[in-house]
């Protein structure tokens, strides 16, 4: 009885915030431990965002006029910033698929019985993507590499960019926790993951120059935030860039993609934990 009763404090005094930390990196764990064992979840991630560097550098890099030039090394350096964030965001597709995948097979109703904070199931899930995200943004990096791109600023601005990168990514795999959270199968978590990411990504600075868009639609490709990350890519690795516009996004977008970046996080992070909670109370 007294081993009882002293234990209870202990329990009692445990703080909140540091059980999420570390439930959330047990899951995270867990989460990269099945993806080193399913090895073609990584690869096909890298397949496509290379299929995209190359069908873009050589397929429509002649045919693009960026900074007063038709010279396709140009269009290559303007095009990888684009292309890594791209990258980052279609992430979220695979972090819906996963968590509805988890919710299919009856795994959240397993941890749900574990005495662990209840956040700590998404956090963890979304932090292993993120070390997914890494990964291939390095891979991603190499293969830019190769074709041609090429960073003019010191070794701090780059790295700052690909925290920005990061940093966007994780914000979008909340939006794709929250659609996992939402549907009934993985494949609809697929499809939903994609359907909002082409026009988020196309409608954008990230392939062409939006000042020759239609000015009304222009206005939506400056303030979209995948826009701000692009262009903020493309400040700090030194590449070519858009032609100037007065948006407040387009003028700042360093700012503008880090503050795109946390509401996102604190928006889609409340919404996901409370329908999880919903789910499973």
């Amino acid at each position: 009885m007294s081993a009882v009763t002293d234990a209870a404090p202990a329990v009692a005094s445990t703080n909140p915030f540091s059980q999420l930390i570390r439930d959330s990196l047990v899951v995270a764990k867990r989460n990269l431990i099945r993806m080193s064992r399913i090895p073609e979840m990584v690869i096909f991630g890298l397949i496509q965002p290379i299929m995209f560097v190359v069908l873009f550098a050589y397929v429509f890099g002649g045919s693009m006029n960026i900074a007063g030039s038709t010279d396709s090394s140009t269009y290559r350096e303007f095009l990888m910033a684009g292309i890594f964030a791209q990258t980052v965001t279609f992430a979220t597709a695979g972090a819906g698929a996963g968590i509805a995948d988890d919710m299919h097979k009856g795994l959240i109703d397993r941890f749900r019985s574990l005495p662990m904070a209840r956040g700590a199931v998404l956090t963890g899930r979304t932090l292993a993507d993120l070390v997914q995200t890494a990964l291939t943004l390095f891979v991603l990096a190499v293969v830019a590499l190769l074709v041609g791109w090429r960073t003019h600023t010191n070794i701090g601005e780059v790295l700052g960019a690909f925290g920005l990168l990061l940093l966007a990514g994780y914000a979008f795999t909340w939006i794709g926790a929250l659609i996992g959270l939402s549907v009934r199968t993985p494949e609809a978590a697929t499809s939903g993951g994609l359907i909002w990411l082409f026009p988020v990504t196309f409608v954008s600075n990230a392939f062409v120059d939006s000042s020759r868009m239609t000015p009304w639609l222009r206005h939506i490709a400056d303030w979209n935030p995948f826009s701000a990350t692009v262009q903020a890519c493309r400040v700090l690795f030194g590449n070519p860039g858009v032609s100037p516009s007065d948006a407040w996004p387009m003028q700042h977008p360093v700012w503008a993609s880090a503050i795109y970046s946390v509401l996102i996080i604190l928006i889609f992070r409340t919404l996901a934990v409370r329908k999880y909670r919903s789910d499973t109370a």
